[in-house]
């Protein structure tokens, strides 16, 4: 992400009165970004990272590894970034042809074809819950080992339990504690985590 006057002053003021909080200097770039990006500062408090969630992450991203993402949202805002820097394979959930069923959404019915074609790729499930239920499963079963999976629907049936099942596993994650969340959280997410993978892992000079 290019910034500019305006995005510095901004996070300036976010790093002002967040104060003093127990992350690393990684963890913490992507939650000033995602409060920026959302202007709620709850979210100091309600992202959390698995151990090894943002090294494993960058260096998934570094390796090229694939990325799918349950909605167009997710897919529109990080394309630009990523086509600039690795040039990961990018795929959205409705991007797959999957037979309709009638229980589960379209979109997860896309994620669980995806992810049954890249069964160790990067996941960011920012909307559908079912979508994230669906990749639970798969993930519960060892049909997939994702190299990391950022899991942030916002809602208020169930979301939260199903975010604390995705904890059960020692899969790399970054998720949204509660009801808030949504598509900006995760593109944010991702874009915090491209830059650093960026920064990490510089490509080779010619």
């Amino acid at each position: 992400m290019e910034w500019h006057v305006i995005d510095a002053q901004n996070l300036s003021i976010v790093d002002r009165q967040v104060g003093d909080l127990d992350f690393s200097p990684a963890e913490y770039e992507i939650v000033r970004r995602v409060i920026y990006a959302t202007a709620d500062f709850e979210y100091k408090n309600l992202i959390h990272f698995s151990e090894t969630a943002m090294q494993t992450g960058a260096a998934a991203i570094a390796a090229r590894s694939t990325i799918v993402v349950d909605v167009p949202t997710i897919q529109v805002g990080i394309l630009p970034q990523i086509q600039s820097t690795f040039a990961n394979p990018l795929y959205c959930s409705l991007d797959a042809i999957a037979r309709p069923q009638k229980d589960k959404t379209p979109t997860a019915w896309g994620i669980a074809t995806l992810a049954k074609r890249y069964p160790e790729a990067i996941f960011a499930i920012g909307q559908d819950q079912s979508a994230l239920a669906t990749l639970i499963d798969l993930i519960a079963s060892t049909a997939i080992k994702p190299a990391l999976v950022i899991a942030t629907p916002a809602g208020f049936v169930d979301v939260d339990a199903t975010k604390k099942r995705l904890q059960e596993f020692s899969v790399p994650q970054i998720w949204t504690e509660g009801s808030k969340g949504g598509a900006t959280v995760a593109t944010t997410i991702l874009e915090g985590l491209v830059e650093l993978a960026w920064l990490a892992y510089p490509p080779e000079e010619s």
